[in-house]
């Protein structure tokens, strides 16, 4: 099916083209029907080119548009994989962290534990150290037959019982600290 106008209605076309510049475009001019050499199909004629100049520029605008998209996508690909790559970072430097701090925190036990154990050892030689030294004295003060002997041993058992009672007062009071820094520790960690 072939399209053809009237004079009046080609005039009308014409006129548009010539006064605003519009054109007919598109598949539409195909089925239009001329006569060779006429007013009008000069003007399909001049249509038609402008309507593969439009769709050139078309087309361009649309592969440029598509290589914009494609860029774009190749970078937001680069940005999730950047993005994911920051997550293993953080994670990992999450990870080394808590290891960190669990192994200050074990050091920290460990010379805690140390320290009170060379309290305790110190402390039970000094105990002991008291203690051999008085029973030596009254030891020797039984051999030589001494009036004193009945000073000397109510002092060595007196001596006995504070060095026995401080000994576990030094003791108690270490475990006491470290139950109460254990106890702090748990809530600490809630």
């Amino acid at each position: 099916m072939r399209l053809t106008f009237d004079e009046e209605t080609e005039k009308k076309f014409i006129d548009i083209a010539s006064n605003r510049k519009v054109f007919l475009e598109g598949n539409i001019l195909r089925l239009i029907d001329t006569i060779d050499g006429t007013e009008f199909d000069a003007y399909v004629t001049e249509a038609v080119k402008k309507d593969e100049e439009t769709r050139k520029k078309r087309l361009e605008i649309t592969r440029q548009v598509q290589d914009q998209n494609k860029e774009l996508q190749a970078k937001a690909d680069e940005n999730d994989k950047l993005m994911e790559e920051l997550k293993v970072a953080l994670e990992t430097a999450e990870h080394a962290r808590e290891e960190a701090i669990n192994d200050l925190s074990l050091m920290q036990r460990k010379t805690q534990f140390e320290l009170i154990g060379n309290i305790v050892q110190i402390a039970l030689w000094v105990i002991v150290g008291v203690g051999i030294i008085v029973t030596g004295m009254y030891l020797f003060a039984m051999f030589v037959n001494s009036n004193e002997t009945t000073l000397i041993g109510n002092t060595w058992s007196n001596l006995f019982g504070i060095l026995l009672t401080n000994s576990f007062s030094i003791i108690g009071t270490i475990m006491g600290v470290k139950y109460a820094q254990n106890e702090k520790e748990t809530k600490d960690s809630k």
